[in-house]
Protein backbone atom coordinates (compact mmCIF):
# COMPACT_ATOMS: atom_id res chain seq x y z
CA UNK A 1 0.00 0.00 0.00
CA UNK A 2 3.07 2.42 1.15
CA UNK A 3 5.79 0.80 0.17
CA UNK A 4 6.49 2.70 -3.18
CA UNK A 5 4.82 6.20 -1.10
CA UNK A 6 7.78 5.68 1.36
CA UNK A 7 10.75 4.25 -1.30
CA UNK A 8 10.57 0.54 0.32
CA UNK A 9 11.55 -2.16 -1.17
CA UNK A 10 8.95 -5.00 1.40
CA UNK A 11 6.59 -4.15 4.53
CA UNK A 12 9.28 -3.14 7.23
CA UNK A 13 6.54 -3.92 10.37
CA UNK A 14 4.98 -7.23 9.23
CA UNK A 15 3.81 -9.11 12.65
CA UNK A 16 5.21 -12.44 10.88
CA UNK A 17 8.82 -13.51 12.16
CA UNK A 18 11.10 -13.02 9.54
CA UNK A 19 15.16 -13.67 10.72
CA UNK A 20 16.02 -11.20 7.46
CA UNK A 21 15.41 -8.26 10.07
CA UNK A 22 16.56 -9.96 12.99
CA UNK A 23 18.50 -7.19 15.11
CA UNK A 24 21.14 -8.24 17.46
CA UNK A 25 19.51 -5.96 20.27
CA UNK A 26 21.00 -7.25 23.74
CA UNK A 27 18.28 -9.45 24.90
CA UNK A 28 17.36 -11.35 22.15
CA UNK A 29 21.46 -12.23 21.39
CA UNK A 30 21.98 -13.02 25.12
CA UNK A 31 19.11 -15.46 24.70
CA UNK A 32 20.72 -16.96 21.60
CA UNK A 33 23.90 -17.32 23.55
CA UNK A 34 22.15 -19.05 26.10
CA UNK A 35 20.38 -21.40 23.94
CA UNK A 36 23.52 -22.15 21.64
CA UNK A 37 25.73 -22.46 25.29
CA UNK A 38 23.32 -24.55 26.72
CA UNK A 39 23.16 -27.13 23.41
CA UNK A 40 26.91 -27.70 23.59
CA UNK A 41 26.93 -29.29 26.86
CA UNK A 42 24.23 -31.73 25.59
CA UNK A 43 22.31 -32.16 28.96
CA UNK A 44 18.25 -31.41 29.84
CA UNK A 45 15.76 -28.91 29.25
CA UNK A 46 16.50 -25.70 28.01
CA UNK A 47 13.82 -23.40 28.88
CA UNK A 48 12.92 -19.78 27.02
CA UNK A 49 10.37 -17.42 28.60
CA UNK A 50 8.98 -14.04 27.80
CA UNK A 51 5.41 -11.95 27.23
CA UNK A 52 3.52 -12.05 24.34
CA UNK A 53 5.17 -10.18 21.36
CA UNK A 54 8.97 -10.02 23.30
CA UNK A 55 9.78 -12.25 20.32
CA UNK A 56 10.40 -15.72 21.43
CA UNK A 57 9.11 -17.51 17.49
CA UNK A 58 11.89 -15.08 15.81
CA UNK A 59 14.88 -16.22 18.21
CA UNK A 60 13.02 -20.06 17.66
CA UNK A 61 13.39 -19.62 14.48
CA UNK A 62 16.88 -17.88 14.36
CA UNK A 63 18.29 -20.66 16.31
CA UNK A 64 16.84 -23.16 14.24
CA UNK A 65 18.45 -21.65 11.05
CA UNK A 66 21.57 -21.50 12.53
CA UNK A 67 21.92 -24.66 13.64
CA UNK A 68 25.39 -26.56 12.67
CA UNK A 69 25.11 -29.68 10.57
CA UNK A 70 25.96 -32.24 13.67
CA UNK A 71 22.09 -30.75 14.73
CA UNK A 72 19.05 -32.56 14.17
CA UNK A 73 15.87 -30.97 14.88
CA UNK A 74 12.65 -31.93 15.88
CA UNK A 75 9.97 -28.79 15.49
CA UNK A 76 7.00 -28.53 17.18
CA UNK A 77 5.34 -25.28 16.83
CA UNK A 78 2.01 -26.24 18.36
CA UNK A 79 2.42 -28.36 21.49
CA UNK A 80 -1.05 -28.17 22.36
CA UNK A 81 -0.88 -32.15 22.26
CA UNK A 82 -2.54 -35.54 24.52
CA UNK A 83 0.63 -37.54 25.46
CA UNK A 84 -0.01 -39.86 22.77
CA UNK A 85 -0.34 -36.95 20.19
CA UNK A 86 3.05 -35.72 21.43
CA UNK A 87 4.63 -39.25 20.77
CA UNK A 88 3.64 -39.30 17.24
CA UNK A 89 4.42 -36.18 16.91
CA UNK A 90 7.79 -36.88 17.65
CA UNK A 91 7.81 -39.78 15.66
CA UNK A 92 7.18 -37.80 12.53
CA UNK A 93 9.78 -35.14 12.92
CA UNK A 94 12.11 -37.85 13.54
CA UNK A 95 11.43 -39.18 10.09
CA UNK A 96 9.91 -42.29 11.21
CA UNK A 97 7.38 -44.75 8.74
CA UNK A 98 5.42 -46.42 11.32
CA UNK A 99 2.01 -48.20 11.45
CA UNK A 100 -0.84 -46.48 13.36
CA UNK A 101 -2.13 -49.70 14.54
CA UNK A 102 1.10 -49.96 17.08
CA UNK A 103 0.62 -49.02 20.76
CA UNK A 104 2.54 -46.60 22.77
CA UNK A 105 4.96 -48.89 24.11
CA UNK A 106 5.45 -49.78 20.51
CA UNK A 107 6.02 -46.39 19.53
CA UNK A 108 8.39 -45.48 22.09
CA UNK A 109 10.74 -48.01 21.68
CA UNK A 110 10.66 -47.18 17.48
CA UNK A 111 11.44 -43.16 19.02
CA UNK A 112 14.52 -44.56 21.27
CA UNK A 113 15.65 -47.06 18.19
CA UNK A 114 15.78 -43.65 16.08
CA UNK A 115 17.58 -42.00 18.50
CA UNK A 116 20.00 -43.99 19.04
CA UNK A 117 20.40 -44.57 15.35
CA UNK A 118 21.09 -41.22 14.45
CA UNK A 119 23.27 -40.53 17.52
CA UNK A 120 25.43 -43.01 16.24
CA UNK A 121 25.64 -40.91 12.94
CA UNK A 122 27.24 -38.43 15.13
CA UNK A 123 23.93 -36.18 15.32
CA UNK A 124 22.75 -34.60 18.37
CA UNK A 125 18.77 -34.85 18.31
CA UNK A 126 16.69 -31.31 19.80
CA UNK A 127 13.55 -31.12 20.06
CA UNK A 128 12.50 -27.18 20.12
CA UNK A 129 8.40 -26.55 21.41
CA UNK A 130 7.26 -23.24 20.59
CA UNK A 131 4.54 -21.73 22.78
CA UNK A 132 5.37 -24.67 25.53
CA UNK A 133 2.79 -23.12 27.91
CA UNK A 134 -0.11 -24.93 25.94
CA UNK A 135 1.35 -28.36 27.17
CA UNK A 136 -1.16 -30.17 29.16
CA UNK A 137 -0.06 -31.45 32.22
CA UNK A 138 0.31 -34.76 31.64
CA UNK A 139 2.26 -34.22 28.27
CA UNK A 140 4.70 -32.13 30.25
CA UNK A 141 6.06 -35.45 32.29
CA UNK A 142 5.59 -37.38 28.97
CA UNK A 143 7.93 -35.01 27.53
CA UNK A 144 10.38 -35.40 30.93
CA UNK A 145 10.21 -38.96 30.23
CA UNK A 146 11.59 -38.21 27.10
CA UNK A 147 14.83 -37.30 28.46
CA UNK A 148 15.16 -40.35 30.20
CA UNK A 149 16.31 -41.75 27.19
CA UNK A 150 20.26 -41.98 26.95
CA UNK A 151 23.17 -43.60 26.58
CA UNK A 152 26.10 -44.02 29.61
CA UNK A 153 27.83 -41.34 28.42
CA UNK A 154 25.03 -38.50 27.38
CA UNK A 155 21.38 -37.78 26.43
CA UNK A 156 19.50 -38.75 23.65
CA UNK A 157 17.44 -36.03 23.70
CA UNK A 158 17.18 -32.35 24.40
CA UNK A 159 14.49 -30.50 24.99
CA UNK A 160 14.23 -26.51 23.93
CA UNK A 161 11.11 -24.82 25.14
CA UNK A 162 9.83 -21.29 24.37
CA UNK A 163 6.87 -20.58 25.92
CA UNK A 164 4.72 -17.65 27.81
CA UNK A 165 5.55 -16.62 31.56
CA UNK A 166 2.27 -19.11 32.63
CA UNK A 167 5.00 -21.69 32.26
CA UNK A 168 7.06 -21.10 35.09
CA UNK A 169 3.89 -20.48 37.35
CA UNK A 170 2.77 -23.89 36.18
CA UNK A 171 6.35 -25.23 37.23
CA UNK A 172 6.62 -24.29 39.90
CA UNK A 173 3.89 -26.57 41.32
CA UNK A 174 5.34 -29.61 43.17
CA UNK A 175 4.22 -32.30 41.46
CA UNK A 176 6.31 -30.92 38.23
CA UNK A 177 9.43 -30.62 40.84
CA UNK A 178 11.45 -33.65 38.87
CA UNK A 179 10.90 -31.80 35.54
CA UNK A 180 11.70 -28.34 37.18
CA UNK A 181 15.05 -29.60 38.75
CA UNK A 182 15.87 -30.68 35.08
CA UNK A 183 15.86 -27.75 33.44
CA UNK A 184 19.83 -27.11 33.25
CA UNK A 185 19.78 -23.21 30.95
CA UNK A 186 16.64 -20.51 30.79
CA UNK A 187 16.41 -17.15 30.21
CA UNK A 188 13.53 -14.72 30.30
CA UNK A 189 12.85 -11.94 27.54
CA UNK A 190 12.64 -8.35 28.81
CA UNK A 191 11.09 -5.77 26.67
CA UNK A 192 13.11 -3.06 25.10
CA UNK A 193 14.11 0.25 26.60
CA UNK A 194 13.20 3.25 24.70
CA UNK A 195 16.76 3.79 22.81
CA UNK A 196 16.80 0.25 21.86
CA UNK A 197 13.06 0.35 20.16
CA UNK A 198 13.87 3.38 18.44
CA UNK A 199 17.27 0.95 17.17
CA UNK A 200 14.96 -1.32 16.22
CA UNK A 201 12.23 0.51 14.03
CA UNK A 202 14.76 2.26 12.10
CA UNK A 203 16.94 -1.38 11.51
CA UNK A 204 13.80 -2.76 10.14
CA UNK A 205 13.03 0.74 7.68
CA UNK A 206 16.61 0.30 6.57
CA UNK A 207 15.98 -3.40 5.52
CA UNK A 208 13.21 -2.96 4.02
CA UNK A 209 14.83 -0.52 1.61
CA UNK A 210 14.72 2.96 3.37
CA UNK A 211 16.93 5.66 1.82
CA UNK A 212 15.11 8.77 2.34
CA UNK A 213 16.69 9.28 5.98
CA UNK A 214 14.52 8.74 9.06
CA UNK A 215 11.08 7.92 8.25
CA UNK A 216 10.37 8.22 12.50
CA UNK A 217 12.25 10.95 14.39
CA UNK A 218 13.84 9.55 17.46
CA UNK A 219 11.05 11.32 19.56
CA UNK A 220 8.19 9.93 17.89
CA UNK A 221 9.81 6.57 17.70
CA UNK A 222 10.30 6.63 21.39
CA UNK A 223 6.43 7.46 21.41
CA UNK A 224 5.88 4.25 20.01
CA UNK A 225 8.59 2.55 22.43
CA UNK A 226 6.37 3.96 25.58
CA UNK A 227 2.91 3.23 24.10
CA UNK A 228 4.01 -0.37 23.29
CA UNK A 229 5.91 -0.97 26.51
CA UNK A 230 9.25 -1.87 24.67
CA UNK A 231 7.10 -4.79 23.04
CA UNK A 232 8.52 -5.83 19.56
CA UNK A 233 4.99 -7.29 18.15
CA UNK A 234 3.44 -4.18 19.24
CA UNK A 235 6.12 -1.80 18.35
CA UNK A 236 5.30 -3.47 14.58
CA UNK A 237 1.63 -3.03 15.06
CA UNK A 238 1.76 0.78 15.72
CA UNK A 239 4.85 1.72 13.42
CA UNK A 240 2.64 0.36 10.54
CA UNK A 241 -0.38 1.98 11.32
CA UNK A 242 1.18 5.53 11.73
CA UNK A 243 2.84 4.99 8.40
CA UNK A 244 -0.34 4.69 7.06
CA UNK A 245 -2.43 7.39 8.28
CA UNK A 246 1.09 9.28 7.49
CA UNK A 247 0.80 7.47 3.56
CA UNK A 248 -3.02 8.43 3.55
CA UNK A 249 -2.45 12.10 4.31
CA UNK A 250 0.67 12.33 1.66
CA UNK A 251 3.10 12.68 4.11
CA UNK A 252 6.46 11.78 3.65
CA UNK A 253 7.26 11.41 7.25
CA UNK A 254 5.40 9.90 10.26
CA UNK A 255 4.11 12.80 12.55
CA UNK A 256 3.30 13.06 15.97
CA UNK A 257 -0.34 13.25 15.29
CA UNK A 258 0.09 9.72 13.32
CA UNK A 259 1.27 8.18 15.93
CA UNK A 260 -1.53 9.27 18.30
CA UNK A 261 -4.31 7.89 15.05
CA UNK A 262 -1.78 4.71 15.19
CA UNK A 263 -2.71 4.42 19.46
CA UNK A 264 -6.12 5.64 19.49
CA UNK A 265 -6.60 2.11 16.88
CA UNK A 266 -4.93 -0.15 18.93
CA UNK A 267 -6.87 -1.74 21.97
CA UNK A 268 -3.57 -2.95 23.79
CA UNK A 269 -2.05 0.22 23.72
CA UNK A 270 -5.10 2.30 24.24
CA UNK A 271 -5.58 0.53 27.28
CA UNK A 272 -2.02 0.51 28.34
CA UNK A 273 -2.00 4.66 27.73
CA UNK A 274 -6.21 4.89 29.71
CA UNK A 275 -4.86 2.81 32.51
CA UNK A 276 -1.68 5.58 32.76
CA UNK A 277 -4.36 7.98 33.10
CA UNK A 278 -6.01 6.74 35.29
CA UNK A 279 -3.59 5.95 37.37
CA UNK A 280 -2.35 9.97 37.23
CA UNK A 281 -5.53 11.15 38.12
CA UNK A 282 -5.90 8.90 41.06
CA UNK A 283 -2.43 10.47 42.12
CA UNK A 284 -3.52 14.29 41.74
CA UNK A 285 -7.08 13.37 43.76
CA UNK A 286 -5.00 11.47 46.46
CA UNK A 287 -2.77 14.73 46.90
CA UNK A 288 -5.42 16.84 46.45
CA UNK A 289 -7.50 15.48 49.40
CA UNK A 290 -4.65 15.47 51.61
CA UNK A 291 -3.72 19.12 50.86
CA UNK A 292 -6.98 20.28 51.88
CA UNK A 293 -6.82 17.70 54.68
CA UNK A 294 -3.66 19.97 56.14
CA UNK A 295 -5.66 23.04 55.41
CA UNK A 296 -8.38 22.49 57.14
CA UNK A 297 -6.61 21.19 60.17
CA UNK A 298 -4.24 23.80 59.99
CA UNK A 299 -7.45 26.62 59.87
CA UNK A 300 -8.74 24.31 63.03
CA UNK A 301 -5.85 25.16 64.64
Amino acid sequence: MYLQHFGLTETPFSLTPNTGFFFGLAPHVEALQVLQTALQTGEGFIKVTGEVGTGKTLICRKLMNELPQRFHCAYLPNPYLTPDELRWAVALELGLKHSSKIDQQQLTSLIQQQLLALSAHGHSIILVLDEAQALPDESLEALRLFTNLETESRKLLQVVLFAQPELDERLAQNKFRQLRQRITFSYCLRALTENESAAYIQHRLSVAGSESGRLFSEANAKRIAKAARGIPRLINVLSHKALMVSFGEGAQQVEKHHIAASIADTSDARRHQYDTVKWLVAAAVIAVFFSGLYWFKGGVA
